[in-house]
């Protein structure tokens, strides 16, 4: 199999601001790879130097030539910002972009696929959040690319909206399309991609398959204890659970047999708890364990450090 994309020691630096720290990757033709990472990680700034629309350091490949001297027709680009004229129906938005290619896909195919049929004749102004990005979602299928670009392309969209999207990108992966998409939502990076790479300050903290990355670094399976009860740390210590520093009350280890033998620990000493919930390491877990952060809602960076949670949107400053 040969690659897509390649990049090596890739910089980029917008005045103080490092938006990108020597980021290596490869994308294999035909795979599906995820950017994951908070705002301000650097996944926007990477796919502008992967499109050429940015200046970087280092070198990068598509299609084994520079971004810039690729067949645009080969690509299809959504950016995070997108705003098309908004006095345009959805439908006139498709033929305008597919106006600028020599071989444009059908209108009607092209909606049909984004789950537009229905309000194909509204103004963009007047579609909901959701019905706009998946607007602009069909404006970078139009020209069938062989590469797809999407960065944070579900933002917006209802959760049934999403995953129709995700069966949108899983099918036109197996007809060999290439995709790179960025995203904060840790489930689609798993649902979706055959690799991933994970972002931070402009730095490309890991790399591999959803599955491998868990089992190297996403730890134990744990459960979750609902509970502001004082006694609660004390009477799972006192019983011999390994408590999880980096969560508010989590026991460490437990596989989802052993669910009941806490609730019992916890009524012996009469704790009062609420919800239990257990479950294995996922790709957040990962991110936490590097890089000491979550990703919160809207693709903040949540920091965790001690018995202090502070969510912070990070600055811009290019690297988005």
């Amino acid at each position: 199999m040969t690659d897509a994309i390649v990049a090596e020691d890739v910089r980029r630096v917008y005045g103080d601001t490092v938006a990108l720290d020597g980021v290596s990757l490869t994308v294999a033709e035909g795979a599906v790879y995820g950017l994951i990472g908070p705002n301000g990680a650097g996944k926007t700034t990477l796919v502008r130097a992967l499109t050429g629309t940015t200046d970087a350091e280092g070198r990068v490949s598509v299609f084994g030539t520079a971004p810039r001297e690729v067949d645009p027709e080969r690509i299809g680009l959504l950016p995070q910002e997108f705003s098309p004229a908004e006095r345009l129906t959805a439908r006139e938005l498709v033929d305008y972009y597919g106006g600028l290619y020599d071989h444009a896909r059908e209108t009607d195919a092209v909606l049909a696929d984004v789950g537009l049929v229905d309000d194909d004749d509204t103004w963009y102004e007047n579609l909901s959040g959701g019905q706009k990005r998946r607007t602009c979602v069909a404006t970078a299928l139009v020209n069938d690319p062989d590469l797809l670009l999407l960065d944070e392309p579900t933002t917006g969209i209802d959760p049934t909206g999403r995953r129709s999207l995700w069966a949108l990108v899983e099918r036109l992966a197996s007809e060999g399309t290439t995709v790179l998409l960025t995203t904060h939502y840790m489930a689609e990076a798993e649902h979706l991609c055959d690799r991933v790479g994970l972002l931070a300050d402009g730095r490309l903290v890991a790399e591999g398959t959803p599955a491998e990355l868990v089992a190297e670094y996403g730890g134990d399976s744990f459960l979750d204890v609902e509970s502001s009860d004082p006694t609660a740390t004390a009477a799972l210590e006192d019983a011999g659970y390994r408590l999880a520093p980096e969560r508010d009350l989590a026991v460490e280890g437990i596989e989802a047999r052993e669910v009941s033998a806490v609730a019992e620990t916890l009524d012996a000493a009469g704790v009062e708890y609420g919800a239990l919930a257990w479950r294995q390491p996922d790709l957040e877990d990962v991110y936490l364990s590097l890089t000491g952060r979550a990703v919160g809602a809207g693709g903040t960076a949540v920091e965790r450090g001690g018995d202090e949670v502070e969510e912070r949107a990070v600055a811009d400053g290019g690297a988005r």
